[in-house]
């Protein structure tokens, strides 16, 4: 299968792959830190490279139901998150198109 193509980011913050440091994120991505994921604390991100999404999923979170499909480190396949397809809530559909990483899978890379 060979290796799969890693994209590298710049910037004052980066976060990666808390496993193996592959760059997911930056802290200009961030659109919100006030987000809950499975494990804990999550973040939103506009942007996120590195990863492989799953298949679509629809869940019931506290915000109502979504369509999501998990995201997955592309080095070493650590679940991270999830990617948001629909929101049905019309007061949820700016999450549409976003990431969420969850922040205990992360780290500070420099």
């Amino acid at each position: 299968m060979g290796m799969r193509y890693r994209q590298y980011l710049h910037g004052a913050r980066i976060y990666g792959c808390s496993q193996c440091k592959t760059h997911l994120a930056t802290i200009h991505s961030m659109i919100s830190r006030a987000f809950n994921g499975q494990h804990g604390r999550a973040y939103l991100f506009e942007v996120v490279v590195n990863v492989i999404e799953g298949e679509p999923a629809d869940r019931q979170m506290t915000t109502g139901n979504h369509t999501v499909r998990d995201i997955y480190c592309v080095k070493c396949g650590t679940t991270l998150g999830w990617k948001y397809d629909r929101a049905y809530e019309p007061s949820q559909k700016y999450k549409e198109g976003k990431f969420i990483l969850e922040r205990n899978l992360l780290v500070d890379v420099q």
